[in-house]
């Protein structure tokens, strides 16, 4: 299938690999399905995009590769409803975000994937321990940017 997003334009897109979230994702109930798109073979970061809106992604990528301690304290009727045994079942993304020059992540609202089923549900923790802009890395600044692209 084509879906038509804002950033990459029309891309191609096998149907039975979308991601679909029942209940949406926090602030967008009404977009259900998505589709993961890896920008680049050694990249740690993925677009979540929606189907229905051109306009709608978010940046994503599996904390553990930044906090490796980060675990999700999933109630057993939760795992049940996503059809899973265990957590370690799914693959958890959270989505980050650019703040300042930092690159954050909320780790509060981490997005849990059946990988088998491909379902996804969004999470509210009541976990502390994470915010919801954890940092992640800090981000180069523009020049040093033009510097290291120019030197690239």
């Amino acid at each position: 299938m084509i879906i038509q997003t804002s950033r990459f334009g029309s891309l191609e897109i096998d149907g039975e690999r979308l991601i679909r979230f029942p209940k949406g994702i926090l602030g967008f109930p009404h977009s259900k399905e998505y589709a993961l798109i890896q920008t680049g073979e050694q990249s740690a970061f993925y677009w979540l995009q929606a189907v229905d809106r051109p306009e709608l992604a978010f940046v994503v990528c599996d904390p553990r590769l930044f906090i490796p301690d980060y675990h999700i304290p999933i109630k057993a009727e939760d795992l049940a409803e996503m059809g899973l045994g265990d957590v370690q079942e799914a693959q958890v993304f959270v989505i980050a975000n650019r703040v300042g020059d930092q690159l954050t992540a909320n780790l509060q609202g981490p997005l849990v994937i059946n990988v088998p089923t491909r379902v996804g549900y969004q999470l509210v923790l009541s976990d502390r321990r994470f915010g919801t802009r954890h940092p992640l890395m800090k981000l180069p600044r523009s020049e040093e940017r033009a510097v290291v692209s120019k030197t690239a």
